[in-house]
């Protein structure tokens, strides 16, 4: 049986299931509606989630620091293989198949652990000056987020690749790195974009951009839009929610949940469902001031932040057309597996640094049999 130290409930950071509960919450209430088939799925999901919260939290992880780069490295070993041994589906290889089980999985999702560790690692190892990063610095620190991104784009899922560039380099940005660095990046940039477009992106990401950029919208994005009109400020019956329940608006479980949750509960309950976002997001960045020292914990924190402010920043502009149409769920909140665990291990991983910053973990968790 396992015995939890008391001072444990004084660390824990109460906030964050606080605001994450009824995200999920809300989240299985409308898979219900849409699809009740759906809803044994994601509660499998949500325990699956929950288990591997449970994990992250209970090991000694400030102990098993030397395990990350192997971790990383053997994900990225993962990513590599994907190119030789792949599954392919819908013209994307991105999935390796589990030997005798028919099982497949996305390294480039279980990736994403192991690069945050990777990142808390390599900082906490050393620490930016006073000045922030230097130019050697920043390049040592930028390889390990440019192979990923160079290894995940060429699946091709630029989706998810971009999101690794957004959070590596936007939690450098947080931790500080010299000002000319940014303002070269910037310039390089802004020359190498129309090269990037003609040369390196493939016929169908030119589409998403033109379709994003047409006078008209894509089909899915105008369903979407209809959806999110015809909720009006308080939303409408789920008999009523014709978009929906009719299979006008497409993916209305996943990627384009948002849309669903505005036409049922209308403007009221799309503010409600951001401000809990927000609220998170603006909690986590709050850390960075109470672990100002721990910078292993601040990496961690702010790439958990950035995470989440890009995959709901990205889901809501697609669904009302300020955005290319793109496969990024929102956190605890669209159908699906991958992404559920994924932030669950995320805020495991979080609260184990957060609780047990300053006790002996061996001390705090007993085991007696």
């Amino acid at each position: 049986m396992i015995k939890l130290d008391r001072r444990i409930l004084t660390h824990f950071d109460f906030v964050q299931p606080i605001l994450i509960l009824p995200i999920i919450a809300i989240s299985l209430f409308l898979i219900y509606e849409a699809n009740e088939r759906l809803i044994e799925k994601q509660l499998i999901y949500t325990l699956i989630g929950f288990a591997g919260f449970a994990f992250f939290f209970l090991i000694p992880l400030r102990k098993l620091v030397w395990l990350i780069p192997i971790l990383y490295w053997v994900n990225i070993a993962l990513l590599l293989s994907v190119d030789i041994f792949g599954v392919e589906k819908l013209g994307a290889r991105r999935w390796l198949e589990i030997p005798f089980t028919g099982f497949t999985i996305q390294p480039s999702e279980i990736f994403k652990p192991s690069f945050i560790l990777m990142l808390a690692y390599l900082i906490h190892q050393n620490p930016p000056s006073k000045n922030g990063y230097n130019l050697k610095q920043f390049v040592h620190l930028s390889f390990y987020i440019l192979l990923p991104f160079f290894l995940i784009a060429g699946e091709p899922d630029l989706g998810t690749a971009l999101v690794l560039l957004i959070v590596g380099f936007g939690m450098i940005f947080i931790i500080g790195a010299n000002y000319k660095i940014w303002l070269s990046i910037f310039i390089a940039i802004a020359v190498i974009s129309p090269i990037i477009y003609t040369d390196f992106l493939k016929p169908y990401q030119k589409q998403r951009i033109h379709d994003f950029l047409a006078e008209e919208p894509s089909y899915h994005v105008k369903q979407s839009i209809i959806a999110i009109g015809s909720g009006g400020l308080t939303g409408k019956q789920a008999d009523e929610a014709t978009q929906t329940h009719f299979k006008f608006l497409p993916i209305s479980t996943s990627d384009f949940i948002f849309a669903y949750t505005v036409e049922r509960f209308g403007f009221i309950g799309a503010i409600v469902v951001i401000l809990l976002y927000t609220l998170l997001i603006f909690h986590l960045l709050s850390l960075n001031y109470k672990h100002k020292n721990d910078y292993f914990t601040r990496v961690v924190t702010n790439c958990v932040a950035l995470f989440i402010f890009t995959y709901v920043a990205v889901n809501i502009s697609m669904t009302i057309g300020f955005a290319p149409v793109v496969g990024i769920p929102m956190p605890f909140y669209s159908h699906g597996g991958s992404s559920f665990a994924t932030f669950m291990i995320f805020f495991g991983i979080l609260q184990n640094l957060i609780t047990f910053r300053y006790l002996d973990i061996e001390k705090a968790v007993k085991f007696k049999f």
